[in-house]
């Protein structure tokens, strides 16, 4: 047999086997987009996620440090008041013990009285810090 100059079609190969169809590009670009697209929305809720929860932390240790600086100021109010109240009760005490005990003469017991209503006025001062505290 001999040889032919016309190309058979198995030796050359056609266009449509050498170039991919303009489908098949297609459908890649697409696939591809809809990957980044997924990829940048998965990406986004991470990030999203994590600095919530940050934040969380963040706050959880703000509030607990708040927490204790008002217990100990609260504590610290309710010492001032426990000691101005047992004050005042002692001034209670000598203010009866000096008014059983005085005579028309003397007035002792009026300096005793305006130091306990000076005292008053700082009880009722602390109660009122303590109230703003609460």
């Amino acid at each position: 047999m001999p040889y032919s100059t016309e190309p058979t079609s198995d030796s050359v190969p056609s266009r449509k086997k050498r170039r991919p169809s303009v489908k098949m590009v297609l459908l890649t670009w697409i696939l591809l987009i809809a990957l980044g697209v997924t990829a940048a929305y998965l990406y986004s809720n991470h990030l999203k996620e994590s600095m919530i929860a940050q934040m969380n932390q963040e706050i959880q240790t703000r509030t607990e440090a708040m927490k204790t600086d008002y217990t100990t100021q609260l504590s610290a109010l309710s010492a001032e008041i426990q000691e101005l109240n047992n004050k005042v009760e002692a001034f209670n005490e000598l203010l009866t013990f000096t008014k059983d005990n005085s005579s028309n003469k003397t007035d002792n017991s009026n300096k005793l009285y305006s130091q306990l209503n000076e005292v008053k006025a700082q009880l009722a001062e602390l109660q009122k810090k303590m109230e703003l505290l609460k």
